[in-house]
């Protein structure tokens, strides 16, 4: 989780994530986490600056051939 998707807005100061897609984020998460435990495998989940998180995660697991990644659209 990025924390800049749950600051204001730069325009009308409104929050961009409010407390009912919050909810529904952290819900959709949890059970995507647990569709994948019954598969057999995991997902996971961190809090900070994706360019930052990915670094470290690539750096704490030595078998990462590839990574793929999408850039969110920015308002004008």
């Amino acid at each position: 989780f990025d924390p800049r998707h749950y600051m204001s807005t730069h325009c009308y100061g409104f929050p961009k994530t409010g407390p009912h897609r919050l909810r529904f984020l952290l819900e959709s998460v949890k059970d995507l986490r647990e569709t994948l435990k019954k598969k057999g495998s995991t997902l996971v989940v961190r809090k900070g600056k994706p360019e930052d998180v990915v670094r470290d995660l690539i750096n704490q697991l030595s078998s990462v051939s590839a990574v793929a990644f999408h850039e969110e659209v920015r308002e004008i």
